[in-house]
């Protein structure tokens, strides 16, 4: 275990998803690395969920599905830079920006901050998607289930108001195992 110096942490809520190359193990890699980056510590990371590509217009089942996971962070980091950070890992992981909801080797979302509401041109929280999307919604349930998604109420909640046939539903894909 790192040793960690005393200074103010924030907790985060970053979601993971990744639906080419070696999905897996890009996520598991990932989680390594964030929890290396001075400032951020990993507290949980979610099981990996399986779930279809989600494209601008619907579910892709042409596309390769996603292998998605929510981590409960402490940063001593402020918003932008650990944005940075996670963004730095992504391009660790050929991370490419073409496609509006493209496929990709790794995609890392900064979903809650400390609560914070903000919103500017290279960050916006609480994520303006997180409160219906059930493959965030389920990963982050699972390993907290009474947490609240700012601006938007319980996900307990917010996960009970989703379409129980929503096309993008979480399926289990494998625990967590560090």
């Amino acid at each position: 275990m790192r040793q960690e110096k005393l200074r103010v942490t924030l907790p985060a809520v970053v979601a993971l998803g990744s639906n080419l190359g070696e999905r897996e193990q890009t996520l598991r890699d990932a989680v390594r690395e964030i929890d290396a980056v001075d400032g951020v510590i990993v507290d949980a990371v979610s099981s990996l969920y399986e779930t279809d590509a989600l494209k601008p217009d619907g579910v892709d089942l042409d596309a390769p599905s996603y292998l998605n996971a929510v981590a409960l962070v402490r940063s001593a980091l402020p918003p932008r830079e650990l944005l940075v950070a996670l963004q730095a890992i992504e391009l660790a992981h050929d991370r490419v920006r073409e496609e509006h909801w493209g496929d990709r080797t790794l995609d890392l979302d900064i979903v809650t901050f400390a609560g914070l509401q903000q919103h500017d041109e290279t960050l916006t929280l609480p994520h303006p998607l997180a409160f219906e999307r059930a493959f965030v919604l389920v990963p982050w349930h699972e390993i907290e289930p009474a947490a609240e998604l700012p601006g938007h109420g319980p996900i307990a909640a917010l996960l009970a108001a989703l379409p129980a046939t929503t096309d993008e539903s979480p399926r289990l894909y494998a625990k967590w195992e560090k």
